[in-house]
Protein backbone atom coordinates (compact mmCIF):
# COMPACT_ATOMS: atom_id res chain seq x y z
CA UNK A 1 0.00 0.00 0.00
CA UNK A 2 1.06 3.68 -1.03
CA UNK A 3 1.00 5.57 2.22
CA UNK A 4 1.50 9.87 2.41
CA UNK A 5 2.29 11.74 4.99
CA UNK A 6 0.93 15.50 5.35
CA UNK A 7 2.57 17.42 8.12
CA UNK A 8 0.25 20.62 9.64
CA UNK A 9 1.42 22.51 12.00
CA UNK A 10 -0.29 23.71 15.08
CA UNK A 11 1.88 25.99 17.25
CA UNK A 12 4.70 23.73 16.77
CA UNK A 13 2.71 20.86 16.92
CA UNK A 14 3.71 18.31 14.12
CA UNK A 15 1.19 16.15 13.61
CA UNK A 16 0.70 13.34 10.57
CA UNK A 17 -2.47 12.92 8.84
CA UNK A 18 -1.87 9.47 6.72
CA UNK A 19 -3.50 8.92 3.04
CA UNK A 20 -3.38 5.69 0.72
CA UNK A 21 -4.64 4.69 -2.24
CA UNK A 22 -7.92 2.68 -2.63
CA UNK A 23 -8.74 -0.60 -3.91
CA UNK A 24 -11.16 -3.56 -3.93
CA UNK A 25 -10.78 -5.38 -0.76
CA UNK A 26 -11.31 -9.35 -0.58
CA UNK A 27 -14.18 -11.34 0.45
CA UNK A 28 -13.93 -13.93 3.42
CA UNK A 29 -15.58 -17.33 3.59
CA UNK A 30 -18.32 -16.76 5.98
CA UNK A 31 -15.60 -16.90 9.26
CA UNK A 32 -13.87 -14.55 11.40
CA UNK A 33 -10.37 -16.04 10.16
CA UNK A 34 -11.47 -16.52 6.63
CA UNK A 35 -12.72 -13.02 7.11
CA UNK A 36 -9.13 -11.74 7.98
CA UNK A 37 -6.78 -14.47 5.93
CA UNK A 38 -8.54 -14.35 2.63
CA UNK A 39 -6.35 -12.91 0.43
CA UNK A 40 -3.55 -3.09 -16.56
CA UNK A 41 -2.74 -2.50 -19.82
CA UNK A 42 -1.60 1.05 -20.81
CA UNK A 43 -3.87 2.95 -23.49
CA UNK A 44 -3.10 5.58 -25.82
CA UNK A 45 -4.49 8.64 -24.88
CA UNK A 46 -6.81 10.16 -27.73
CA UNK A 47 -5.76 12.76 -30.26
CA UNK A 48 -8.81 14.98 -29.13
CA UNK A 49 -11.29 14.70 -26.30
CA UNK A 50 -14.74 14.69 -27.38
CA UNK A 51 -16.71 18.06 -25.99
CA UNK A 52 -18.64 15.96 -23.36
CA UNK A 53 -15.61 14.44 -21.89
CA UNK A 54 -13.54 17.73 -21.47
CA UNK A 55 -16.83 19.42 -19.83
CA UNK A 56 -16.87 16.35 -17.84
CA UNK A 57 -12.97 17.00 -16.53
CA UNK A 58 -13.42 20.68 -16.55
CA UNK A 59 -16.63 19.45 -13.66
CA UNK A 60 -14.30 17.25 -12.11
CA UNK A 61 -11.15 19.87 -11.59
CA UNK A 62 -14.23 22.65 -9.91
CA UNK A 63 -14.80 19.64 -7.63
CA UNK A 64 -11.51 18.90 -6.95
CA UNK A 65 -10.55 22.69 -5.81
CA UNK A 66 -13.48 22.85 -3.92
CA UNK A 67 -13.03 19.89 -1.58
CA UNK A 68 -9.67 21.04 -1.57
CA UNK A 69 -10.58 24.13 -0.12
CA UNK A 70 -12.94 22.06 2.13
CA UNK A 71 -10.64 20.75 3.59
CA UNK A 72 -8.24 23.30 4.06
CA UNK A 73 -10.93 25.06 5.92
CA UNK A 74 -11.48 21.96 8.10
CA UNK A 75 -7.43 22.07 9.19
CA UNK A 76 -7.44 25.97 9.70
CA UNK A 77 -10.00 26.22 12.40
CA UNK A 78 -8.74 22.77 13.96
CA UNK A 79 -5.58 23.81 14.12
CA UNK A 80 -6.88 27.02 16.07
CA UNK A 81 -8.66 25.41 18.06
CA UNK A 82 -6.27 22.30 19.35
CA UNK A 83 -3.75 25.53 19.68
CA UNK A 84 -6.07 26.78 22.39
CA UNK A 85 -7.14 23.32 24.10
CA UNK A 86 -2.94 22.66 24.54
CA UNK A 87 -2.68 25.77 25.87
CA UNK A 88 -5.39 26.36 28.18
CA UNK A 89 -7.31 23.24 28.45
CA UNK A 90 -10.02 21.68 26.86
CA UNK A 91 -13.06 22.64 28.99
CA UNK A 92 -11.90 26.19 29.62
CA UNK A 93 -12.27 27.07 25.69
CA UNK A 94 -15.19 27.99 24.47
CA UNK A 95 -16.81 27.30 20.93
CA UNK A 96 -17.35 31.07 20.21
CA UNK A 97 -13.76 31.76 21.44
CA UNK A 98 -12.75 29.30 18.51
CA UNK A 99 -15.18 30.94 16.07
CA UNK A 100 -13.45 34.19 16.69
CA UNK A 101 -10.04 32.44 16.37
CA UNK A 102 -10.84 31.27 13.11
CA UNK A 103 -12.41 34.35 11.75
CA UNK A 104 -15.38 32.67 11.42
CA UNK A 105 -19.35 32.28 13.04
CA UNK A 106 -20.42 29.97 15.46
CA UNK A 107 -22.77 28.78 12.91
CA UNK A 108 -20.55 28.47 10.38
CA UNK A 109 -18.13 26.57 12.33
CA UNK A 110 -20.50 23.87 13.54
CA UNK A 111 -21.52 23.62 10.26
CA UNK A 112 -17.69 22.05 9.94
CA UNK A 113 -17.76 20.26 13.25
CA UNK A 114 -21.28 18.94 14.70
CA UNK A 115 -19.78 19.07 18.13
CA UNK A 116 -16.53 20.63 20.25
CA UNK A 117 -15.13 17.39 20.98
CA UNK A 118 -14.39 17.11 16.78
CA UNK A 119 -12.66 20.40 16.77
CA UNK A 120 -9.83 18.52 18.66
CA UNK A 121 -10.61 14.68 17.34
CA UNK A 122 -10.06 15.83 13.45
CA UNK A 123 -7.09 14.40 12.49
CA UNK A 124 -8.93 10.89 13.72
CA UNK A 125 -11.50 11.49 11.65
CA UNK A 126 -9.25 11.73 8.74
CA UNK A 127 -8.02 7.92 9.64
CA UNK A 128 -11.07 6.64 9.94
CA UNK A 129 -10.88 4.22 7.29
CA UNK A 130 -6.95 3.66 7.25
CA UNK A 131 -7.73 -0.03 8.15
CA UNK A 132 -9.67 -0.55 5.71
CA UNK A 133 -7.27 1.48 3.01
CA UNK A 134 -4.98 -1.16 3.66
CA UNK A 135 -6.59 -3.96 3.62
CA UNK A 136 -7.96 -2.70 0.44
CA UNK A 137 -4.30 -1.36 -1.07
CA UNK A 138 -3.07 -4.76 0.00
CA UNK A 139 -0.18 -6.20 -2.42
CA UNK A 140 -0.84 -9.60 -4.62
CA UNK A 141 -1.11 -12.78 -2.28
CA UNK A 142 -1.25 -10.49 1.01
CA UNK A 143 -4.09 -11.61 3.66
CA UNK A 144 -5.74 -8.54 5.07
CA UNK A 145 -4.50 -9.39 8.22
CA UNK A 146 -0.69 -9.60 7.06
CA UNK A 147 -1.29 -6.20 5.34
CA UNK A 148 -2.52 -4.52 8.61
CA UNK A 149 0.24 -6.51 10.71
CA UNK A 150 2.77 -5.00 8.56
CA UNK A 151 0.92 -1.21 8.63
CA UNK A 152 1.25 -1.27 12.69
CA UNK A 153 4.77 -2.64 12.50
CA UNK A 154 6.01 0.13 9.84
CA UNK A 155 3.74 2.86 11.94
CA UNK A 156 5.60 1.66 14.90
CA UNK A 157 8.98 2.12 13.18
CA UNK A 158 8.51 5.41 12.09
CA UNK A 159 6.92 6.11 15.44
CA UNK A 160 3.30 7.34 14.15
CA UNK A 161 1.79 8.80 16.71
CA UNK A 162 -1.82 6.26 15.88
CA UNK A 163 0.23 3.88 17.37
CA UNK A 164 1.12 5.25 20.46
CA UNK A 165 4.81 4.98 20.31
CA UNK A 166 5.68 8.42 20.08
CA UNK A 167 7.44 10.75 22.23
CA UNK A 168 7.61 13.78 20.47
CA UNK A 169 6.55 16.67 23.61
CA UNK A 170 4.01 18.04 21.35
CA UNK A 171 2.19 14.67 20.64
CA UNK A 172 2.41 13.82 23.88
CA UNK A 173 0.62 17.30 25.21
CA UNK A 174 -2.39 16.36 22.75
CA UNK A 175 -2.39 12.35 24.27
CA UNK A 176 -2.74 14.00 27.12
CA UNK A 177 -5.18 16.60 26.77
CA UNK A 178 -7.00 13.60 24.74
CA UNK A 179 -7.14 11.40 27.45
CA UNK A 180 -7.53 13.41 30.16
CA UNK A 181 -10.60 14.71 28.78
CA UNK A 182 -13.20 12.50 29.13
CA UNK A 183 -15.41 13.65 26.41
CA UNK A 184 -13.50 13.35 24.25
CA UNK A 185 -12.04 9.60 24.94
CA UNK A 186 -16.01 8.90 24.54
CA UNK A 187 -15.93 11.19 20.88
CA UNK A 188 -13.11 8.62 20.03
CA UNK A 189 -15.13 5.69 20.70
CA UNK A 190 -17.33 6.79 18.12
CA UNK A 191 -14.81 7.62 15.34
CA UNK A 192 -13.16 3.90 16.21
CA UNK A 193 -16.87 2.37 15.68
CA UNK A 194 -16.53 4.07 12.12
CA UNK A 195 -13.31 2.53 11.64
CA UNK A 196 -14.87 -0.92 12.28
CA UNK A 197 -17.49 -0.46 10.03
CA UNK A 198 -15.03 0.57 7.24
CA UNK A 199 -13.49 -2.41 7.83
CA UNK A 200 -16.41 -4.67 7.82
CA UNK A 201 -17.01 -3.21 4.23
CA UNK A 202 -13.26 -3.70 2.96
CA UNK A 203 -13.20 -7.45 4.61
CA UNK A 204 -16.90 -7.96 2.60
CA UNK A 205 -19.11 -7.68 4.89
CA UNK A 206 -21.38 -9.54 6.74
CA UNK A 207 -21.18 -10.99 10.22
CA UNK A 208 -17.92 -12.59 9.68
CA UNK A 209 -16.44 -9.42 8.61
CA UNK A 210 -18.13 -7.20 11.42
CA UNK A 211 -16.22 -9.58 14.18
CA UNK A 212 -12.99 -9.61 12.53
CA UNK A 213 -13.06 -5.78 11.92
CA UNK A 214 -14.17 -5.37 15.62
CA UNK A 215 -11.62 -7.45 16.72
CA UNK A 216 -8.70 -5.86 15.18
CA UNK A 217 -9.64 -2.35 15.80
CA UNK A 218 -9.78 -3.01 19.39
CA UNK A 219 -6.61 -5.04 19.11
CA UNK A 220 -5.05 -1.42 17.44
CA UNK A 221 -6.55 0.59 19.87
CA UNK A 222 -5.46 -1.57 23.08
CA UNK A 223 -1.57 -1.77 21.53
CA UNK A 224 -1.63 2.32 21.29
CA UNK A 225 -2.85 2.90 24.77
CA UNK A 226 0.02 0.26 26.24
CA UNK A 227 2.33 2.17 24.55
CA UNK A 228 1.38 5.20 25.03
CA UNK A 229 0.79 4.33 28.59
CA UNK A 230 4.65 3.46 28.57
CA UNK A 231 5.99 6.40 27.40
CA UNK A 232 3.45 8.64 29.84
CA UNK A 233 5.10 6.85 32.48
CA UNK A 234 8.54 8.07 31.01
CA UNK A 235 9.80 5.64 28.92
CA UNK A 236 11.20 6.91 25.91
CA UNK A 237 9.54 5.39 22.24
CA UNK A 238 13.06 4.09 21.40
CA UNK A 239 12.92 1.95 24.54
CA UNK A 240 9.52 1.10 24.51
CA UNK A 241 9.99 0.26 20.58
CA UNK A 242 10.77 -3.78 21.25
CA UNK A 243 8.81 -4.49 23.94
CA UNK A 244 5.79 -2.82 21.63
CA UNK A 245 6.94 -4.60 18.37
CA UNK A 246 6.81 -8.16 20.17
CA UNK A 247 3.16 -7.37 21.71
CA UNK A 248 2.05 -6.47 18.13
CA UNK A 249 3.24 -9.56 16.88
CA UNK A 250 1.71 -11.67 20.18
CA UNK A 251 -1.66 -9.47 19.21
CA UNK A 252 -1.77 -10.58 15.78
CA UNK A 253 -0.99 -14.48 16.30
CA UNK A 254 -3.65 -14.66 19.10
CA UNK A 255 -5.80 -13.14 15.90
CA UNK A 256 -4.83 -15.40 13.17
CA UNK A 257 -5.31 -18.73 15.55
CA UNK A 258 -8.14 -16.89 17.75
CA UNK A 259 -8.91 -17.10 21.65
CA UNK A 260 -8.54 -20.87 22.20
CA UNK A 261 -6.64 -22.68 19.05
CA UNK A 262 -7.41 -25.76 18.21
CA UNK A 263 -6.32 -28.64 20.71
CA UNK A 264 -6.66 -26.26 24.06
CA UNK A 265 -9.43 -27.85 25.81
CA UNK A 266 -9.39 -26.11 28.84
CA UNK A 267 -12.60 -24.41 30.36
CA UNK A 268 -14.73 -26.19 28.01
CA UNK A 269 -16.18 -28.55 30.55
CA UNK A 270 -14.67 -31.63 29.48
CA UNK A 271 -15.76 -34.66 31.23
CA UNK A 272 -18.70 -33.51 32.34
CA UNK A 273 -21.40 -36.06 32.80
Amino acid sequence: MLVTSTPAEVKGVRFMVMSGEKADGGNGNGSVAGALEEGRAGVSAPVQAPASAVAQASAQARVSLRERKKQLTYRAISDAAVAMFLERGFDKVSVAEVAAAADISKPTLFRYFPAKEDLALHRFADREDEAARVVGGRVPGASPLEALRRHFLAGLDRRDPATGLCDAPQVLAFHRLLYGTPSLVARLYAYQGRSEAALARALGGGVAARLAAGQVIAVLRVLAEENWRRIDAGESADRVYAGAVQAAEEAFVQLRSGLEPEGRGEGRGEGRG
